[in-house]
């Protein structure tokens, strides 16, 4: 059969792909202006948003120069930062992972390209000759005062907003605001899918609110807004309740970590609130705690554990970003969430009634907490 003969026929998997450009899903490059002015509106931008986002730099160096080391990678401590110097060329899968931890990635678009652009109107630097890069421009900065905007423009920027340079307050103003309007979504993960080899019964099945945890669960999200699927293992789906939209496990004997790696492969582009089915304490009012607390700039925000001080990893939004570092612990041989959030950098929260994160693994457990609802209603 030759390879016109079946054009139905897919060779490969088809993954739904997260949206990225060549560094990051958020990535702005700066044009129309010398190189020094794009690092310094560069700078002044990551010196104002530091504490809201993580933000990077890209750009090329002008002098050619050695590497400080030997072999084809050299990783140096600087004392005040850390430095890798590769030898090797990188292409756009092998540079991303680098820039996963950014919310945003500035570049100098003199060089180099990005999803998103800034245009900045410099006669010093006419962007005529670079019009094939501009394809989605956010914003024009008039560099020169009185300095009119080329016509060549028109077709580019016919409702793109357009600040003076000076005026840098409004500049990052407008950049925040960008950031915030393309927040991920987030959906809610309802944690069904564990063997309760403790328990010895289904944990999700349990009852302590007059119907199963998985469907209590799943009500509280909806509850708060939150488009919500129930996780489990495939062999377990006929026994889930009718009515709960489900999401059956592609990682398989993975537990957690691969419900949260399945969810983030189903939709890599939204946050997934992942929330285990042995919290029969838990409330509305402390998800939404959780929810109202979130800072999209780190993988994740979770609670931090009252018994352990560890963080909790089964009541946790977990960031997009994170699909890429959940899967690079699993390489490295390890499958466990917590861990994860220990050795990341995470937004921990105290939780605002310890209560509502006691977890119920025993069957003893189990009646205890029934007693204890008893009384409390």
């Amino acid at each position: 059969m030759t390879s016109g003969e079946n054009n139905d026929h897919q060779k490969h998997a088809k993954l739904k792909r997260p949206n990225l450009g060549n560094y990051g899903r958020n990535e702005i490059a700066i044009m129309g202006t010398p190189c020094g002015n794009i690092k310094r509106l560069a700078q002044t931008l990551i010196d104002t948003l530091q504490l809201k986002a993580q933000i990077a730099f890209v750009d090329a160096d002008h002098q050619a120069s050695e590497p400080d080391g030997w072999g084809s990678l050299t990783y140096t401590d600087k004392i005040s930062f850390r430095r890798f110097d590769y030898l090797n060329q990188f292409n756009s899968f092998q540079i991303r992972p680098h820039f996963n931890h950014c919310e945003l990635v500035l570049v100098n678009g003199n060089h180099f390209r990005a999803a998103a652009q800034i245009l900045v109107i410099d006669t010093k630097k006419p962007l005529e000759r670079k019009l094939e890069r501009i394809s989605n421009a956010i914003l024009v900065i008039n560099k020169e005062e009185g300095v009119e905007i080329p016509d060549y423009l028109g077709p580019y920027i016919k409702d793109t907003p357009v600040l003076a340079w000076e005026d840098q307050e409004a500049i990052a103003s407008f950049i925040e605001i960008w950031l915030v309007e393309r927040k991920p979504k987030l959906r809610g993960l309802v944690l069904a899918g564990g063997k309760s080899v403790r328990m010895k019964k289904d944990k999700g099945g349990l009852q302590y609110h007059g119907i199963s945890q998985r469907q209590y669960v799943f009500q509280q999200l909806q509850e708060l807004g939150i488009d919500a699927v129930v996780s489990c293992r495939p062999e377990q789906a006929a026994q889930i309740e009718e009515g709960l939209p489900l999401l059956t496990d592609t990682f398989y004997n993975l537990g957690p970590m691969g419900a949260l790696l399945t969810a983030l492969r189903e939709d890599p582009d939204s946050a997934w609130l992942a929330i285990a089915c042995d919290l029969p304490f838990l409330t509305v009012n402390t998800i939404q705690f959780l929810v109202e607390n979130r800072d999209p700039s780190k993988i994740a925000t979770a609670f931090k554990s009252p018994f352990d001080e560890f963080p909790e990893p089964l009541i946790t939004i977990w960031e997009p970003r994170s699909y890429g570092v959940l899967s690079d612990f699993l390489v490295q041989g390890y499958s466990c969430p917590r861990k994860v959030l220990i050795n990341s950098d995470v937004h921990l929260l105290q939780a605002p009634d310890a209560k509502d994160l006691s977890n119920v693994n025993h069957p003893e457990e189990y009646q205890e907490a029934i007693n204890q609802l008893t009384i409390n209603n």
